[in-house]
């Protein structure tokens, strides 16, 4: 590939139903101005016609590793000369046998053992394949490797079962991609992103919780993870994967989240607060399970510890970003809430539009006032917000001035 002045990658397409999504991917990348070259293994080439690929870059989609086309048919050499990346998608498990074991039997593999440039894949896959020691082996092969892997996520699947080893959607991969094409921001900084919901114990097997998913903390802490930040992330239960590249710490309640942020909090250099943290939890959790009666029950309940402004406060302590779920008055509940914590953004939206939700819709409030964000999925948000939190940390520590931040199209 010969270099230009935009971003370059070679699209890999393998055997897989979610290759049709990659032409999205392809045509999206395009349009975020992405010189994107295509290269097909004869499995990928049974769900998606080269054709349909070669209409929507401009080029010609490469398939033969004995291609007379390129100088001295070395295909497999001049694929990735020039490419800022390769991204395999879907990368189905045979695909990740073989980059994982070094083996070149056709152009794609051949062209991934050659490469001068960074590879990414996105795993898809059925739900078994995914868990088989043997291809959990080979990830982990990858990663030692400093291969990035793309997901996957847990969701239907074609063949009809439900769980891990679904592609990314196509926006996910964009904002993934993109993210890695960009000039890493955050290279040398500790982020801290607290996500999820907490589990307040009332007896051995009840609790007080809420319907917080997780999925934006967990969107900011690849975002963080992809502009080079060294991550931790502080979860509550989720039904989410734990990121690949972020630290992670599992924790149940309030307290064991306070603890857990306490912790990591003086050493990190930015905090996002997006948990959905209990406000209140029971003063003295029954040691077995209540039995029912026809009794009403009483549980007293005392406030938990406000983790965003104790992180504040701390003397030399991170850059602070909160996030305020309303369920009206927006603007003023989240002017409020940033106001009493002291902290310089939060990131506030409505209950009733988000919760457990693929999307979001978000506004920024900071001291110029508000910044809202189109709806858009969580994977996009998450690089808007932290494109905002960036500028205003630069800001702080340089005195300049900050200009909004807009959202990628």
């Amino acid at each position: 590939m010969e270099k230009t002045g935009k971003h370059r990658v070679l699209l890999g397409v393998t055997g897989g139903i979610a290759a049709y999504k990659v032409a999205e991917l392809a045509r999206a990348l395009i349009r975020n101005n992405v010189e994107v070259q295509v290269a097909m293994t004869e499995a990928g080439t049974k769900f998606v016609t080269p054709a349909t690929f070669q209409a929507l870059t401009g080029k010609p989609v490469v398939t033969d590793l004995w291609d007379a086309s390129f100088p001295n048919a070395m295909a497999h050499i001049e694929l990735s000369r020039g490419a800022d990346a390769i991204v395999i998608a879907p990368a189905s498990a045979d695909f990740l046998a073989k980059l994982a074991h070094g083996l070149a039997d056709d152009l794609l593999s051949t062209a991934c053992l050659a490469r001068n440039c960074p590879l990414l894949v996105a795993p898809a896959m059925n739900r078994e394949m995914w868990d088989n020691a043997a291809t959990q082996r080979n990830l982990a092969l990858l990663r030692a490797d400093g291969v990035s892997i793309l997901g996957p996520a847990s969701g239907d699947q074609a063949c009809g079962e439900v769980g891990m080893g679904r592609m990314l959607e196509p926006e996910e991969l964009l904002q993934s991609i993109l993210a890695f094409l960009s000039p890493k921001r955050l290279a040398g900084r500790r982020v801290l992103v607290t996500a999820g919901p907490t589990f307040e114990a009332i007896d051995t097997v009840r609790g007080i919780t809420n319907l917080s998913s997780g999925k934006m903390g967990y969107a900011l802490a690849e975002a963080a993870a992809a502009l080079g930040a060294d991550v931790t992330l502080v979860s509550g239960p989720t039904s989410l994967a734990p990121p690949a590249n972020a630290h992670f710490v599992y924790v149940t309640s309030a307290a064991e989240m306070f603890n857990a942020v306490t912790a990591h909090a003086s050493g990190a250099d930015l905090f996002f607060s997006v948990a959905a943290v209990a406000d209140y939890t029971p003063e003295a959790p029954a040691k077995r399970k209540l039995k029912k009666s026809g009794e009403p029950l009483e549980i007293k309940l005392k406030p938990t510890v406000d983790i965003l402004a104790q992180v504040a406060k701390m003397a030399g302590g991170p850059f602070c970003v909160g996030f305020a779920a309303e369920s009206e008055n927006l603007a003023e509940y989240a002017q409020a809430k940033r106001a009493r914590k002291n902290i310089p953004m939060i990131v506030a939206n409505l209950v009733q539009h988000t919760i457990g939700r693929e999307e979001n819709e978000v506004t920024i409030y900071d001291d110029a006032g508000a910044h809202p964000l189109a709806r858009a999925p969580k994977s996009r948000i998450a690089h808007a917000i932290l494109a905002h939190a960036i500028a205003l940390f630069e800001a702080k520590r340089g005195g300049a001035t900050v200009t909004p931040i807009k959202q990628a199209s």
